[in-house]
């Protein structure tokens, strides 16, 4: 069976250039919000999941969705820090206690004002926190309202940034003194500050909101939960691996921002069909002629519907490629939103991975696939007489017979 050349279906999107570049970049325009709606979840993923370390658990009270609406009483933090599978430092077990709060603070640049997660810290935090660094300034002093700020919410808040000071309480201000990096993750929207100084403003004294213990390997982690279970005092708080715990944080944000993106994605992407079966249609409608002369040299309606195939699956794939070279921008930009499991403002990046790119051009194809597959069956189906004579010979569409129409004079009836 002869097949027709692939250069005839390339050469005839060339020939109509106006079509071929409007349904490009319709298709175009749907695989780059499908890409970015892609790397968009991915960066929720790696910034939260970025957050939390296989050999640490947390722990929070019992029912607890998030650190901000746990409660633990200070004196159990010791009784916690004892439990078994707890690693060892120099100076006694590697466990931290920390409160954390939220507070609505103005944003740079615009009117509104947004959640930020301020964390109250103990003076060795820099120690246990290994992950986390100065990157500018210096730490905050043990005792003062000197605060270090992350480094994705520098500067997007008013007074977020080095040698500025913002204030909670009248006559109260905290004062920046440092920027920190954390991995990339979520704690880098957050700012920190001294454990004792932001309970006593906060008016929360004798609690914590959760106790972050290292434990001796990741494996040891059943063996501190069990220690809670023999200690009626401690039944009330339940233990998780921070992992874990960041992995749901990101789930809710992560699938509502998915659902979303991929809801706008599908109502383009009808539209981005509609346009292909238009344009195939419209190529079928004026190359009769074409498709009864291929006929008559022999090919086979299969060779044909795989010419139109590969015409409609050639565009798509031309505005795949478009659409993913335009989401490869988005990695340079950073987005911030709403947390709701935290009920803060989290700042997330765009994070391209190989897989993106594949199922974005898997799913351009597939919208070429669907919109020239009824233009390519009914230029196949299209009898070899009835194409030869081409539908301009069809009665009221030669453009010969309208002209002798408009020629012909007046007749008057009366």
């Amino acid at each position: 069976m002869a097949m027709i050349p692939l250069s005839y279906s390339l050469r005839s999107l060339m020939v109509r250039k106006a079509t071929t570049f409007a349904t490009a970049f319709g298709i175009a325009l749907v695989v780059f919000v499908f890409a970015s709606v892609m790397m968009l979840g991915n960066g929720i993923k790696e910034t939260l999941g970025a957050s939390g370390r296989e050999d640490t658990a947390i722990v929070m009270s019992k029912g607890a969705q998030a650190e901000l609406g746990s409660t633990i009483l200070q004196n159990q933090v010791g009784k916690i820090a004892q439990m078994g599978g707890v690693a060892q430092g120099e100076n006694g077990p590697l466990a931290q206690a920390e409160m954390v709060v939220v507070i609505t603070h103005p944003k740079v640049g615009t009117s509104g004002v947004a959640n930020v997660t301020m964390r109250g810290m103990p003076d060795n935090w820099l120690k246990f926190r290994s992950e986390a660094r100065i990157v500018a300034g210096r730490e905050p002093k043990p005792g003062t309202r000197e605060v270090v700020v992350g480094r994705a919410a520098r500067g997007r808040f008013q007074g977020f940034d080095i040698g500025k000071s913002f204030a909670m309480v009248e006559n109260q201000p905290f004062d920046v003194v440092g920027v920190f990096a954390a991995g990339g993750g979520s704690l880098e929207s957050e700012v920190w500050g001294d454990l004792e100084v932001m309970r006593t403003m906060f008016d929360r004294p004798g609690l914590v909101s959760s106790v972050h213990v290292r434990l001796m390997t990741p494996g040891s982690l059943q063996a501190f939960k069990d220690g809670f279970k023999n200690d009626p005092q401690l039944r009330e708080y339940e233990v998780e691996r921070e992992t874990k715990y960041y992995e749901k944080q990101a789930n809710g944000l992560g699938q509502f921002i998915s659902f979303l993106g991929y809801a706008i994605a599908v109502f383009f992407a009808v539209g981005a069909m509609i346009g292909a079966i238009i344009t195939m249609y419209g190529a079928v409608a004026t190359r009769q002629r074409e498709i009864g002369t291929l006929r008559a040299l022999g090919f086979s309606r299969i060779s044909i519907l795989l010419a139109f195939l590969f015409e409609s699956l050639a565009l798509s794939a031309m505005g795949g490629v478009i659409g993913v070279v335009a989401a490869m921008g988005m990695t340079t930009v950073k987005f911030s939103t709403m947390n709701f499991a935290s009920w803060s403002e989290v700042v997330f990046r765009f994070v391209a991975k190989p897989g993106t790119f594949q199922w974005s051009i898997l799913f351009a194809m597939a919208m070429g696939l669907v919109g020239g597959l009824l233009p390519a069956i009914r230029a196949a189906r299209m009898s070899p007489i009835k194409a030869m004579r081409g539908s301009s010979r069809r009665r009221g569409w030669h453009p010969g017979r309208w002209l002798r129409w408009l020629r012909r004079p007046p007749r008057c009836s009366w």
